[in-house]
């Protein structure tokens, strides 16, 4: 006697199909804030990569092209700071204090020659960054939006307020987010991520 196809053979009921629905809304409902957490502490850790690369782009590009460098921090419309990095040539009348003496995205540093004449300022924009309710970014330790580089790759110490740190923090509210971090610029115009919490000495302390 053969069987019809399938028979004996139990399937879902109503009752059974709505309890797993059920079950199914209640994990995403759990799921879905944790997941909303982890990308933005992920996003959270590559602002810190982000604002590192700025540094050391600028401290390479002085010594790349013998000039002096800046990196210029400025608002992004999400509200998170942008970055652009220019260079000035260091020559009797180009004392690189106008801003005409600085490369644009557009011309060469004033007086350029050589590789240097191909140059043109290079910008970071921070729009893939968490937003300010999310990410706090604090520019310091003294204000400023920028920092300067000798040609040796050596912050310019002559140039103040300059921004040798920044800070990355979950806003007040949210502590639980992601854990703080922080960008610190030696003078030697070596850029490290830290901890700004660590106690001093500890590998993972900012220097100050």
């Amino acid at each position: 006697m053969q069987h019809a196809p399938g028979a004996g053979q139990a399937g879902f009921t109503l009752i059974e199909s709505m309890v797993a629905l059920a079950i199914f809304a209640i994990l995403l409902a759990m799921g879905v804030p944790r997941m909303s957490e982890w990308l933005t502490a992920t996003k959270a850790a590559n602002a810190a990569g982000f604002y590192a690369e700025g540094f050391t782009l600028a401290r390479l590009q002085a010594l790349s092209n013998n000039s002096q460098s800046r990196l210029v921090f400025s608002a992004n419309p999400g509200g998170q700071p942008d970055w652009q990095v220019d260079i000035c040539l260091r020559t009797t009348d180009t004392p690189c204090s106008l801003d005409s003496d600085w490369s644009t995205q557009d011309q060469a540093a004033k007086g350029a020659t050589g590789a240097s004449a191909a140059f043109r300022s290079i910008r970071r924009s921070a729009a893939a960054l968490p937003p300010t309710t999310r990410l706090s970014v604090t520019l310091g330790p003294n204000g400023g939006n920028a920092v300067y580089f000798t040609p040796l790759g050596w912050v310019d110490s002559s140039r103040a307020p300059r921004v040798t740190r920044i800070d990355l923090q979950p806003p007040p509210g949210q502590g639980g987010a992601f854990k703080a971090g922080a960008v610190a610029l030696t003078l030697a115009g070596v850029a490290t991520t830290c901890n700004p919490d660590a106690a001093e000495g500890a590998p993972s302390w900012c220097p100050q």
